[in-house]
């Protein structure tokens, strides 16, 4: 199957499913930043998946990224969970060349929603096979975009015993004075997130950096252990 015919596809079982009521509140809920068919999570995952096991023998790593680039054309917004859906399926095919091209989709479109599934289900594991990788994300951290930066602050969220401390705290440190609400709020919550694994670290990395810190940042990092507030 080629990449147009999975997209024509897909679309196709989407637009079956669209709801206009639905794709009301969901825009809302996104600050009207996109448009949206009505096809919420459970419903899509469940049309999709049949489709998304029909192109095992054709999902290399360029085959993935021409799909996704597609898809994240598209103007509404489903399409783009559709290429998450896709990435996450087959990212076992992914090599440290894939880094970019998910970067791509990250700095494109961005939002809470689909740059957060990027840093912790692709880039996290990604890092993880390719630890050369971690150079990329120490660049990220510094980057213009905030989003990239969102990225590089939240890649080790789900990474436990695994996390590099010492480039989360960087990272948070290097960030600490943003007055941009996503990164004071990623640096709390891969603080809090990382503090189920290791709370002495992260109780003592806040409390040496408090005056660095925003509050929103501190209040997230610390929500488990409020007498440290």
């Amino acid at each position: 199957m080629k990449p147009r015919e999975f997209i024509a596809e897909a679309e196709r079982l989407l637009i079956t499913r669209a709801d206009p009521e639905k794709a009301a509140g969901m825009a809302a809920y996104m600050q009207q930043r996109f448009e949206y068919l009505g096809v919420q999570t459970p419903i899509r995952v469940e049309i999709i998946k049949p489709l998304l096991k029909s192109v095992k023998a054709v999902a290399d790593e360029a085959w993935l990224s021409s799909t996704a680039l597609l898809l994240w054309k598209k103007p509404k917004r489903e399409y783009q969970y559709v290429a998450l859906d896709l990435i996450e399926t087959y990212k076992k095919q992914l090599t440290a060349e894939g880094a970019r091209f998910l970067e791509g989709l990250a700095a494109t479109k961005s939002w809470w929603d689909t740059v957060d599934y990027l840093a912790s289900k692709q880039f996290g594991p990604l890092v993880l096979r390719f630890p050369t990788l971690a150079r990329q994300m120490d660049s990220y951290s510094k980057h213009p975009n905030f989003w990239l930066r969102r990225m590089a602050i939240l890649h080790q969220l789900n990474s436990k015993e695994k996390t590099d401390a010492s480039r989360l705290f960087r990272y948070c440190t290097l960030n600490a004075g943003s007055e941009e609400f996503f990164i004071r709020k990623a640096i709390g919550w891969a603080l809090c997130q990382y503090a189920r694994t290791n709370a002495k670290a992260v109780i003592g990395f806040v409390q040496a950096n408090r005056s660095r810190l925003s509050s929103l940042s501190v209040r997230e990092a610390l929500k488990h252990f409020p007498d440290k507030l």
